[in-house]
Formats: C-alpha cells, structure tokens, sequence
C-alpha cells in the first residue's frame, strides 16, 4: 500500500521531530514526578547514586540506540529508521509504566534510551538531507521546539498527575507517553524518503524525483534541482572511491569532522543546562522553593525555553553558528559562577532540605531571588544557542556516505556525557555541593575555546560544501563567515546554459522557418 506523500519541509519537519518530543517527555517525566511523596515513596526515597541511576537509565539507552542508529539508518533510510525506534519506545513505555520496582524502572528508562538515541541522531540527518541550504538551521531547530514543548507538555501532565493518590500518580504520567509515539507513527508513512540517502542506494529515479518535490514544485528542469543534483552525485562518487569502514571516518580530513560532531554534542551536555532541565527541582529547593511553588516555578524555565529556541529560530539562518556557539558558552559560564557563588554562601542543612538527601545546602531572601533568576537567565541563554545550535552543527559536518553513522557518533558523544552527568549530579550536591557549578562553568569557558579554534562557520553552506571548510589546506575556522555559497554561482551557470540552448534553438526554428519560405 502506497500512502500519498507530504512535500512541504515544515510540515516534514512537524511530523519527524516528534521523535525529539519523545525525548522531552521522558526529561520531564521524571524531574516533575521525583519531588513527589508518591515517587519517594514507593522507590523508598532514592538518593544519591540510585537517584543517578534512575535518572541517566534513559542516557544509557540512548548511548545503545546511537550506536546501531547508522547501520540501521543506512539499510532502511531516515525515515523507516525513526519507526524502528519508535517500537522501541512503546516496549520502554509498557515497562516504566507497570514498573514494579527500581530494576524494572530502569529496564523501561533503558529501552525507552534506545528509541531516543536513534531519533536524537536520525531525525536531524533527516532533516539536514532535505532542506534546502537557506533553511537547514530552522528545520533543525524545530527538533529542538519539539524537545522543548515534549519537556513543557510533559512537566505540567506530571504536575497534575502530583496530586493522584498512590502508584497511579506517576503511572498516569508515564502511560501518557505512549501518544506521541502513536501520532509519530501514524504520520511518518506520508513522509518522503531523503533524495541524497535513496542516491546513495542508487534509486536514482526517485531520488531525482524527491529532489525536484521537495525544492521545485516537482520541476526536475529547475536550475536549483539541476545544480545539486550534479552536487550530489560528483560528492557521492567521490565518496565511494575513499577507505572503507572506520577508516572513511579519519582520511583526509575526515578526523576534523569527526571530532567536531562528537564533541559539540559533549560540550552541549558539559555546559550545565541539563543539571537545570533534570534536576531543578532541586536547585530551586536550594533556593529555598518548596511544595507546589517549586515545581511552578521550575515549570517556567520550560516555558522560557519554548520562547527563546522560537525567537533564534528565525535567526539561526542569518547569524551564524560561530557566534552563537562561542558567545552562549561564555554567558552560560558566568552564569554558573554566579550560581554557584551566591550558593557557597548558603546555610548546611543536616539530612537535607526537607529530609532530602540530594540537597544539603539553602540561600534565603536576596540570595535566592539571584540563584532563580541566573537559573532562568543559564536556561535563556542556553536556548539561544548551544541548545538548537549544537545539533544543528552536529547534523551539517558530515560527509554523505558517513553522515548516518556519524550523527550516531555525534549522538554518542551526547548520551555518554548525558549519562554520566545523570549519574553524578545526584552524588555531586551531596558531596561537592555549590563546586559543581563552579566545574560547569570552567567547562563551558574551555568549550568557548575549542569553538574558537576548531569550528568553521557551516552557515548558508550546502553540505557538500561543508566537505571543503575541513578538508587538509582549508580556512582557518575564525576566516569562515555564513553565506559565499558556491551552490549560487552554479544555479546561476545552469541558467545561463539553459538560456543559451533556449536561444540557439530559437535561432535554428527561424533559420529553418526562412529556408522553408525560400
């Protein structure tokens, strides 16, 4: 059976990131749900380590997810590999859902990990093959909105699901994460297949065809469709004749890219924002918000994220990923310091914050108010910039024939460090308390200086392009500027030659027009 399929990119876009919705609602399942007497109960109030180990259960599976998402993305395609992970998901929800216990928790969380480390890695390669070069950024970016409303939506169904009695309060919350999965699947059919993965498997037909859909009203004559088409072909072929296996990843440059997407997707984890999305909770506690005004005021930071990843939405095209990569870090740093200050100042409460373990120092008066609003202005700044930038960038540097099994490198790179931060933040406020942020904001000052120094601009770039900016005698990353796409000019000689034969064949129907008069 034949669906009918969708063209418009945004309406593309809508559908394949509900996979990033996927991941948003596991994040908030648990940071609105691990306050509550409930949760604490029944799982007889895990702290520490144990907490950890609930929390970056999820990481864990996604490392797994990411490390079969190329092999399975480049058999299948994209799309289809976005429904394998989704079957994934209902298995992890079904688990989490009837948990009996810590062990069966987990075994959920991890299940669910695999289905978001495929998404997490696929969707944006998805989306980075078929974007035209100009809105690449935004496409990319509505995976992070879909990330952030999936945290928003999920946090508030947790909030009201606080006030259920017994097991069916968290229950309730984590069985509603079954119905984003059911619209993805429902909708993924009506998506077509990427041009550049079915050239890369030689369906060559369609691909042209897709191509001419997607960018030209299904005119395969277009000058842009003509141009990258030749683009993709002459890059593929190329590809085709370099090293196989792990080797394609480190000839000729290769290694730069590789790099870059592994650790921009670490330094988008070690720069703090995640200790504010998965465990506010608790910073807030330490600011001393408790009760229902805790987990409202640890809502608006979701909803500060939404606005602010909307407003860089309609920039992200026009900036440039350098900026906003290297300035966001520095802001973020001296965010943390701030916070981290401030809290070094604060009382030490023995057992913790209303007998919880996990928080073991509090600011009042002034102080709080600096600790909430430098926690709201962190999760501001991260939403302009690392946040959606960061994928992004990871989904642009990739070659074609690596770029599936590259963005699960880069994906990795993300849920390795995602993992271990959910397994040491609970230990680190118990141990080092206010150093942790003092240690995120040395980290997102080193991040600034490895952007600087390491990552050209992928701005207004097509991706074949993007090849040349890493290649051995390339420009110096801080040379590299959006925009000065060769991709223009070749439209352009496409043009020109189509006028030329237009204008020679007008000349030959006059010339034979006149030897048929005479």
């Amino acid at each position: 059976m034949k669906f009918p399929k969708i063209y418009n990119t945004y309406f593309v876009a809508f559908i394949a990131t509900v996979g990033g919705m996927l991941f948003g609602f596991d994040i908030s399942s648990m940071s609105a749900i691990i306050g509550t007497d409930q949760y604490n109960d029944y799982f007889d109030n895990p702290a520490g380590l144990r907490q950890g180990a609930i929390g970056s259960a999820l990481a864990a599976g996604s490392v797994v997810g990411s490390a079969i998402a190329g092999y399975v993305s480049d058999k299948i395609g994209r799309r289809d590999s976005i429904m394998f992970a989704c079957l994934w998901w209902l298995a992890g929800t079904a688990v989490q859902t009837a948990t009996n216990g810590f062990g069966s928790l987990i075994a959920g969380r991890v299940l669910n990990g695999v289905c978001v480390g495929i998404t997490s890695s696929q969707v944006p390669v998805y989306l980075a093959e078929i974007a035209k070069k100009e809105k690449r950024g935004q496409l990319i970016v509505i995976q992070q909105l879909a990330i952030e409303w999936g945290i928003l939506i999920m946090y508030f169904v947790g909030y009201g699901c606080s006030f259920i009695a017994g097991t069916a309060s968290f229950r309730t919350a984590w069985g509603i994460q079954f119905i984003p999965c059911v619209f993805l699947m429902i909708g993924l059919p009506f998506l077509p297949r990427s041009p550049r993965w079915l050239a890369k498997v030689n369906r060559t037909e369609q691909a042209i065809a897709t191509l001419a859909n997607i960018q030209a009203d299904g005119n395969r004559d277009d000058p842009l469709v003509v141009a990258e088409w030749e683009e993709i072909t002459t890059v593929l072929q190329a590809e085709r004749s370099a090293l196989p296996g792990w080797r394609k990843f480190v000839y000729n440059g290769m290694w730069k890219r590789t790099l870059a997407g592994f650790t921009v997707q670490m330094w988008q984890q070690n720069s703090g924002a995640n200790v504010m999305t998965y465990y506010v909770v608790y910073i807030f506690m330490m600011a001393n918000l408790t009760g229902n005004v805790n987990l409202i005021s640890s809502g608006i930071q979701y909803a500060l994220f939404i606005i602010f990843t909307t407003f860089i939405f309609f920039y992200i095209d026009k900036t440039g990923r350098r900026p906003l990569l290297i300035y966001g870090a520095l802001i973020m740093g001296a965010c943390h310091f701030v916070v981290g200050g401030i809290l070094s100042s604060g009382e030490y409460v023995p057992g913790g914050v209303e007998d919880n373990e996990n928080v073991l120092i509090r600011v009042t008066g002034p102080k709080s108010h600096t600790v909430i609003a430098f926690s709201y202005l962190l999760i501001i700044f991260y939403a302009l910039t690392l946040a959606p930038v960061c994928w992004v960038y990871a989904a642009e540097v990739w070659s074609l024939e690596t770029r599936a099994t590259g963005m699960g490198i880069a994906a990795i790179g993300n849920w390795l460090f995602n993992f271990a931060l959910g397994l040491y933040i609970p230990p680190g406020f118990q141990n080092i308390t206010w150093k942790m942020f003092i240690v995120f904001g040395v980290m997102c000052v080193l991040a600034a200086i490895h952007f600087f120094l390491t990552y050209p601009e992928t701005c207004g770039k097509t991706l074949e392009e993007i090849e040349e900016m890493f290649a051995p005698g390339g420009p110096k990353p801080w040379h590299t500027r959006p925009g000065d796409s060769k991709l223009d000019a070749h439209i352009d000689e496409v043009r020109t030659h189509n006028k030329h034969i237009n204008m020679d064949t007008m000349q030959i129907g006059t010339t034979t027009g006149a030897d048929e008069k005479a």
